[in-house]
């Protein structure tokens, strides 16, 4: 099993019911690596979003997307659902679907709870994660840095989630890890369009290491804090982006 199969639990004493598993809201297939082509079109749409090719206000027909893509409108369909609940786009009666944009105070509150649920995964992964869960931990870390070097923002996203994913599953609370994935179903746009910012692969992984260290040692309140300043440099990167395209 993967870190990407959320939740992993230590065993279960004899006796006792098992907490449910966390539903996988990010994605819809629970393999790390595939996505389903409504995914696929999810991350395209909310990349041309997040850039303003789509301006705000945009229609998103979905026969013109499907003949766009070259996909049935089954996918399209879907992708939409997922971008609606993103915030990323509205759905309007009689007009169908159209492109929005959180406002600056809106987007601030986002990455604001992103950033205390996060902390607080990562302070109980700090108390809470088994043995195998931290040494799962730092091979998706060690993977991590080799991304940073190649410069694949695509790639570094995709197990940069894995990463954030053991955290969640570290922290042994369902119902947390899934208030967590939910609201970073919301700004997960945001959180990847920073990674195209100049050296800021490097970055993610140095703030990266400072969560491990302190999960590595236990350290509940360290784990929390390097987490929680982690979210809140993303935030300001993804600033940085915006006024940049």
């Amino acid at each position: 099993m993967s870190l990407d199969d959320l939740p992993t639990r230590a065993p279960q004493p004899a006796g006792t019911e098992p907490e449910p598993a966390v539903r996988r809201v990010d994605r819809a297939s629970p393999q790390p690596d595939k996505i389903t082509r409504a995914e696929e079109l999810r991350l395209q749409l909310a990349d041309e979003i997040v850039r303003g090719v789509l301006a705000p206000g945009s229609a998103l027909d979905e026969t013109d997307i499907a003949r766009r893509f070259g996909v049935s409108r089954t996918p399209v369909r879907e992708a939409l659902r997922q971008l609606v609940a993103s915030g990323l786009v509205e759905a309007r009666a009689h007009r169908g679907a159209v492109v929005a944009q959180p406002s600056l105070e809106r987007l601030t509150g986002m990455f604001e709870a992103m950033a205390e649920l996060e902390a607080l995964c990562a302070g109980l992964a700090a108390e809470r994660m088994t043995a195998a869960e931290r040494q799962k931990l730092e091979a998706i870390h060690d993977e991590l840095r080799v991304l940073s070097h190649a410069g694949n923002p695509e790639r570094f996203h995709e197990v940069n989630e894995r990463f954030h994913n053991a955290i969640y599953a570290g922290a042994q609370n369902s119902y947390i890890a899934e208030m967590t994935l939910a609201t970073r179903v919301r700004v997960q746009p945001f959180r990847r369009a920073q990674f195209r910012n100049l050296g800021r692969l490097a970055k993610s992984h140095a703030e990266h290491d400072r969560v491990v260290v302190a999960i590595m040692r236990g350290d509940k309140a360290g784990a929390a804090a390097a987490m929680r300043a982690h979210i809140e440099l993303v935030r300001g990167e993804y600033e940085l982006y915006a006024v940049s395209v």
